[in-house]
């Protein structure tokens, strides 16, 4: 196992970049702790942790 932290800059840049410009800055310097690593992940794994990153980032602004 290759525990990794990146932010979800690095995911989007590498795996979906048409997805930036709807990010803000503060999205995407989310730091992600990847379980095996960036080399591992699939678009499809950048699309699940980019809507989870949103959720989360949205539930804390509504608790401030």
């Amino acid at each position: 196992m290759d525990i990794e932290t990146v932010t979800l800059s690095q995911i989007v840049e590498k795996l979906a970049p048409e997805l930036s410009p709807f990010l803000t800055d503060r999205e995407l310097s989310i730091n992600i702790v990847l379980r095996d690593g960036l080399a591992v992940l699939e678009p499809a794994d950048a699309m699940e942790i980019v809507q989870h990153s949103i959720c989360e980032h949205q539930r804390e602004a509504l608790l401030q």
